[in-house]
């Protein structure tokens, strides 16, 4: 089962009295190479004053996926006090969108949403990201570098760093070599081997860009996890602790690369909610 799937049952049951949400579908936030990079919104019917925005990206080993596998998630957050977005970006397809045009859409997407939150009830100061597997490495990148691409004027007075995020199976570094399905899978994104392009994998590694101005991440993993190894997460939470950034690590022993157990996943949404709660204060 996927992450979102997983997310969506039980964020329902975390849900007392679930209120109508307004949704408005395929927003534009931006065009990269011809393509309309969309997003959609979620907002309670009644919103008073500013709310958090929390950001889903999706994974699919940055080739595949797409906004509405966080849907349902995203949907049932807005009970917990959030504005939802989930967002599209570009991917490699066919010899293009290689590395780094997904960095550059998902910061688009951040600046876009601080753009824009006065339309939208939010707060542009408290916007965290959730991601899985490929979404977990781009909401990586997101705490832990600021744009990339400044080429946009009418974005250029707002930041791409979110306030949190959360990591679920995001590999952070894609210097190294794990398995070669995920060899080939870092290959196809870079448009070359690591080793042959080391800069490039290095640019793509948001282990080497954590410093002190770096946003909390909650990460989580699992150590049987055979596409993304566990050595992500553990190196992921050591550089940030180094670095003197609040993090936190929750490992499952009996889990691989999307949670399967419903005790396991129960108690990750619980600590996710609290670390967002935390953070971005619904």
């Amino acid at each position: 089962m996927k992450n979102g799937l997983i997310l969506t049952s039980l964020l329902m049951a975390f849900c007392t009295a679930c209120s109508p949400v307004k949704t408005e579908r395929n927003v534009v936030y931006g065009v990269a190479d011809g393509q309309k990079l969309l997003l959609d919104i979620y907002q309670p019917e009644a919103v008073t004053g500013l709310r958090p925005a929390l950001i889903f990206v999706h994974g699919g080993g940055w080739s595949s996926g797409s906004k509405e596998s966080f849907g349902g998630a995203a949907a049932h957050m807005t009970q917990q006090g959030y504005v939802t977005v989930t967002i599209n970006y570009r991917l490699v397809k066919n010899g293009k969108n290689h590395w780094p045009a997904q960095l550059d859409d998902v910061q688009r997407a951040v600046r876009w949403i601080r753009a824009h939150a006065a339309s939208y009830n939010i707060d542009p100061q408290r916007i965290g990201a959730i991601g899985h597997s490929a979404g977990g490495h781009l909401v990586a990148c997101l705490a832990t570098r600021e744009t990339r691409d400044q080429g946009d004027p009418v974005l250029a007075a707002y930041s791409s760093r979110v306030t949190c995020a959360v990591d679920m199976s995001g590999p952070v570094d894609l210097t190294g070599s794990d398995t070669p399905q995920t060899d080939g899978i870092i290959a196809y994104l870079l448009g070359a081997k690591n080793s042959e392009n080391p800069a490039l994998a290095r640019d793509a590694s948001p282990l080497f860009f954590v410093d002190a101005a770096s946003a909390p991440v909650f990460i989580i993993h699992g150590r049987c996890d055979p596409l993304v190894a566990v050595r992500h997460a553990e190196q992921f939470e050591a550089a940030l602790r180094r670095a003197g950034v609040e993090t936190q690590l929750l490992l499952f022993s009996d889990e691989g690369h999307s949670l399967v157990k419903k005790e396991n996943t129960t108690r990750m949404i619980a600590e996710v909610c609290a670390f967002l709660r935390k953070q971005l204060k619904p």
